[in-house]
């Protein structure tokens, strides 16, 4: 069993928990992730270690409440505990100086992202970030970003902060300008990387995404996170989650995303019809 030490809000529908966990916190790197289950007949979901504290013991998990399994994590509370949390999984993103590097998140992909940005600062290079949300109150760890980058952008949807507009224009403004980009790191929808890995095909700018398909074990075995690669059939739980964005199938990666979204909807009407209080479904 793994205590929640600690639980924030940082936006609507959107969490921060603590968790204990020693041993994946003492060996996490950036990049990588957990599978956990909030209950002890509860599914297995992915989520990217946002940050960890190896001698609390604990890692950062950062939460958006979107289908049933993450409404019942998002309801608990700090004292509580989660029955299963592995890893750290997944290869870490490869880190060396590689000079101007622009880091775009969308959403809680700015969770994952952060550390990235942190280690890609600790190898020497010079970091840009574009962080975008839908609207302002959506905007999540915006202060912690300000100190980890040399320069940060920010765009909303409606316009309420920052930029208006989507995170591929500031990136694309910058390329406009011939600003010398030698590295680009992605995480966020399908559609945002798939139009960012369309932005800097052009130009040869090495693009990594951080892609994350229906998962179930975690180690490749059974074959649900299967991506292609350009000519190569790949497992995002153990040779990624990170890949070449400018070979990644994104059109097969939407069609397999969307395989079950007919019984996501159904269960989680399913739950809400039925009232269920998440607390009654680990007692």
């Amino acid at each position: 069993m793994h205590e929640i030490r600690n639980k924030e809000s940082l936006a609507p529908g959107i969490h921060l928990f603590e968790v204990v966990a020693p041993e994946i916190a003492r060996h996490r790197q950036a990049g990588q992730f957990v599978i956990l289950r909030v209950h002890e007949e509860g599914e297995r979901i992915p989520i990217t270690i946002a940050g960890a504290d190896a001698v609390a013991g604990t890692i950062t998990l950062i939460v958006q409440e979107a289908g049933m399994t993450t409404r019942i994590l998002c309801a608990k509370r700090a004292g509580d505990h989660l029955p299963d949390v592995c890893g750290p999984l997944g290869e870490p993103t490869h880190i060396e100086d590689f000079g101007h590097c622009v880091c775009l998140a969308g959403g809680v992909g700015v969770a994952e992202i952060y550390p990235v940005v942190l280690a890609l600062r600790q190898a020497g290079n010079e970091v840009s970030a574009i962080i975008g949300a839908r609207s302002h109150d959506m905007v999540i760890l915006e202060k912690e970003m300000r100190h980890a980058v040399h320069q940060l952008h920010i765009t909303t949807d409606d316009g309420s902060y920052g930029l208006h507009g989507l995170v591929t224009n500031p990136l694309q403004a910058m390329l406009a300008r011939g600003e010398i980009i030698d590295r680009v790191f992605c995480i966020g929808p399908v559609p945002m990387m798939r139009a960012v890995a369309e932005l800097t095909r052009p130009f040869k700018i090495p693009t990594l995404v951080s892609l994350n398909p229906i998962m179930v074990d975690g180690t490749g075995m059974c074959g649900g996170c299967r991506v292609t690669i350009g000519d190569q059939i790949k497992f995002a739980c153990v040779d990624g989650p990170d890949f070449d964005a400018h070979q990644v199938d994104f059109e097969e990666l939407v069609r397999r995303q969307q395989m079950y979204r007919s019984e996501e909807k159904a269960a989680l009407q399913q739950w809400q019809e039925k009232s269920c209080h998440p607390a009654a479904l680990v007692n």
